[in-house]
This record gives C-alpha cells, sequence and structure tokens, in this order.
C-alpha cells in the first residue's frame, strides 16, 4: 500500500481505509492471538473476503461491495 495524503484539513481521501482498519481490527483481531506471521496473514484473507462479499454495508444500500459492483456492471453494460 501506499499512503495518501490530500490537502491540510481535507481527510476525505483516508476516510475508506481507515474504516476498513478499524473494522478489521474491532471486529477480527481484538478476539484472536497468533502463534505465527501465518496465521495472522490468513485471519486477514479470511476477513477480507467476508468484508468484501458478505458484510453488508449502510452506504451500499445494505448489499456487500461484491453485490454492489455485479449490479453496477448489470446497468452499465
Amino acid at each position: 500500500m501506499q499512503q495518501s495524503m490530500s490537502r491540510k484539513g481535507d481527510c476525505w481521501d483516508n476516510a475508506p481505509t481507515e474504516r476498513l482498519f478499524r473494522s478489521l481490527k474491532h471486529e477480527q483481531l481484538n478476539y484472536e492471538k497468533f502463534k505465527t506471521k501465518e496465521a495472522a496473514k490468513l485471519s486477514i484473507i479470511d476477513y477480507l473476503a467476508f468484508y468484501n462479499g458478505k458484510r453488508m454495508h449502510s452506504t451500499l444500500s445494505y448489499q456487500s461491495p461484491l453485490e454492489f459492483e455485479r449490479e453496477f456492471y448489470k446497468k452499465t453494460a
């Protein structure tokens, strides 16, 4: 990842990333103790699959990001 910084006082470009990391920490990582880095990586990958594929988002009309994209591309195709 590459850090993205906008102009002074304008935090909107980082808000989605910060929200994802907040959700990752509070919904997944706070409840596990990892014995290896590989176990931690697998847990994060598992959470990202859940976050993008199943977790509903209120800003996407309570759809998962994958469902939202599918609907979007159906309408534009």
